[in-house]
């Protein structure tokens, strides 16, 4: 079979992830902003006689030079020449900006195709683009495509391999001297690009006002704009707590009430031995399904951060944080990894590679970790369901903490180990867009995927260790002469100030390092192998009845629960991990957990990506950083609860 390699090439954020998950049927992460694909992003497709490989190259403003580590991916890509073809995204709305760039792909003579991209918002503020003098002008196709719906999308693939086949190279006129002075060159570039935009647009006399422009004077306004940034943040917490709470809590008790009895009443019926029911109620019950339970959460929060993120919003977050950002020498770009930091630390750290100072990328690098992701978040969930009568607020206080943190740990670094001179940054806002449901679904349930393997395997894993741990010597009855007992022991004194004294927390504290979303497996492991159990006759059929009830009734909250304009939480005791927490945890040193869980080094992937995107000492002195103010403020909520 006949193969082709072709780059998708253009500016940022002009669409060429979409297309490419239209053209391959992959699943690529796609943000609004520039700098969301860091790396080169492959997929291929099988069409006609061919295997098409594309490969998705971070976006580019210039060929010239590259200011960002991300850019000398595309550069060097381009340089190697290890390609049958370009295909050139341009964000229709704004073809006279790309078309800089085009006529610099024009010069690599590979032959090259060309999509206009977003063309009907294009023409919903009056710029019709005549796509056959377009491609007169260039001598090459030029095709018109919308990747939201994936419109104009299927003739991409003919296109691409007529272009190949007959080796169609863009129009050697267009070509400039090399030898010909930087300025002069330049000048002369910019001056091809208006006569070609002339040639190939027709404006109206009176352009329209967009709909970007009538929300930006809204979103964008220095005093409504921080209003309806606090508002939005606080209805997405308030929609993630109270659409999951009941949901929560009905598969909390799903797991307790009838896979558990399910199970055991299974293994009796088939005599297993008490060793193998053990483990397979208290380990991996106990374990992975804290994962499970978790699903809603995790599902719900990741739609409502892709929905800001995919509808253009939060580029405009790191518009109206720049004034802040540069109190302490950065600019607004800085708080997209922040924000990033949000879902996961490790790519909100690949994130920072499109910083182009290397101080500044230190500095945000050492602000990621204080962002509570969502392995974080399941942990505050569950605790602040459990533990506080508004569960909402203080996951809000939480998060607000965290970021507090961050700039504090910002501006002592500024002043001493990171001192330089304040630098400027220049931001491309991209439109404000109705994002495709169908990508924006399949954005989410990749992010709920990952999250799904990651935790399973980490968690399965831990969930074992612990219980291994909690059953050696064997045959050991008192938990407190177990491994974990003396473990646990062991590293009382140095939790015990902050009201986690208990060796049942500082043993779940232990494994925590490895996984943030394992420190509630792991107290169900704990807890579950201290518990006395109870035998009792399981009815199939009176379960499942009662579970359908709960399963109706968690709905009726969650939806009777969005009238109410302020969040609130949903409880079911039953025999749950719910009811073993309150007997370990004080509200005091459920809060003081908290905040530790909040500061200290979120997991060993993030250690080791700030090591391998930072330097040795960056990761190892934020750890031990960490640790000591996480000790501290955990210390100061203990006592001032």
């Amino acid at each position: 079979m006949k193969k082709i390699k072709v780059l998708l090439v253009g500016n940022p954020n002009v669409g060429k992830t979409s297309l490419l998950n239209h053209l391959a049927g992959t699943n690529l992460k796609i943000g609004n902003w520039p700098g969301v694909t860091v790396e080169k992003r492959e997929g291929k497709t099988l069409f006609q006689d061919y295997e098409i490989e594309f490969i998705d190259l971070p976006g580019v403003y210039t060929l010239e030079k590259a200011f960002s580590e991300d850019e000398v991916v595309t550069l060097e890509t381009l340089k190697q020449g290890d390609y049958d073809l370009i295909l050139h995204v341009i964000e229709s709305p704004r073809l006279e900006r790309d078309l800089f760039l085009t006529t610099q792909l024009c010069e690599l003579q590979k032959p090259m195709l060309i999509a206009l991209n977003m063309s009907d918002e294009a023409e919903n503020i009056g710029i019709y683009i005549d796509e056959r003098r377009f491609s007169e002008l260039f001598k090459i196709k030029v095709l018109k495509t919308i990747g939201r719906t994936g419109e104009g999308v299927k003739e991409l693939l003919p296109a691409i391999i007529d272009t190949h086949e007959k080796g169609l190279l863009p129009r050697p006129e267009f070509f400039l001297a090399e030898n010909e002075p930087k300025l002069l060159k330049e000048e002369k570039r910019h001056s091809l690009v208006k006569g070609i935009y002339a040639e190939v647009v027709k404006k109206p006399l009176l352009p329209k006002k967009s709909f970007t422009e009538i929300l930006d004077q809204v979103f964008l306004h220095p005093i409504l704009g921080f209003f309806f940034l606090f508002l939005i943040l606080y209805l997405t917490f308030k929609f993630v707590f109270d659409l999951s709470s009941p949901l929560v809590d009905f598969i909390d008790g799903f797991f307790q009430d009838f896979l558990e009895p399910a199970l055991l009443s299974l293994l009796d019926s088939i005599q297993a031995p008490s060793l193998l029911k053990d483990f397979l109620i208290g380990a991996v019950l106990g374990g992975l399904g804290i994962v499970l339970t978790f699903l809603p959460l995790i599902f719900i929060m990741f739609f409502f951060l892709t929905l800001l993120e995919t509808s253009g919003y939060l580029p405009r977050v790191a518009f109206l944080m720049d004034r802040f950002t540069h109190r302490i020498g950065l600019h607004g770009q800085s708080v997209i990894p922040l924000i990033l930091g949000f879902g996961c630390n490790v790519p909100a750290i690949l994130a920072t590679r499109t910083i182009q100072d290397k101080k500044d990328r230190l500095l945000i690098i050492s602000m990621i970790p204080f962002m509570s992701c969502s392995a974080r978040l399941v942990v505050f969930g569950f605790f602040a369901l459990t533990f506080f009568t508004r569960p909402a607020l203080l996951i809000f206080l939480l998060y607000l903490i965290g970021i507090f943190l961050a700039f504090i740990t910002s501006l002592i670094l500024r002043k001493t180990l990171l001192k330089k001179e304040l630098s400027h940054f220049i931001m491309d806002l991209p439109p404000y867009r109705i994002p495709s449901f169908k990508v924006l679904f399949s954005i989410v349930f990749l992010h709920v995927k990952r999250f799904v393997i990651r935790a399973g395997t980490v968690i399965f894993a831990i969930a074992v260790g612990i219980w291994l741990i909690l059953n050696l010597p064997y045959g050991e009855k008192d938990l407190e002469k177990t491994l974990a007992g003396r473990i646990g022991k062991t590293l009382s004194p140095i939790f015990e100030p902050i009201g986690l004294g208990d060796w049942k927390i500082t043993t779940s504290l232990i494994p925590a390092f490895l996984a943030r979303e394992a420190i509630l497996s792991n107290l169900a492991v704990i807890l579950k192998a201290e518990k006395e159990k109870e035998t009792k006759k399981f009815d199939p059929l009176s379960a499942l009845k009662e579970q359908g009830e709960s399963l109706l009734l968690a709905f009726q909250k969650a939806f009777f629960s969005l009238l109410n304009p302020y969040p609130s939480s949903f409880e079911i005791e039953a025999d749950s991990l719910k009811g073993e927490l309150k007997g370990l945890f004080t509200q005091a040193s459920a809060f003081s957990f908290l905040v530790f869980v909040l500061i200290y080094n979120s997991c060993v992937a993030t250690f080791v990506t700030m090591w391998k995107e930072g330097s040795k000492g960056l990761a190892i002195g934020f750890l031990l950083y960490s640790f000591v103010l996480a000790w501290i403020l955990s210390f100061g909520v203990y006592k001032l609860f």
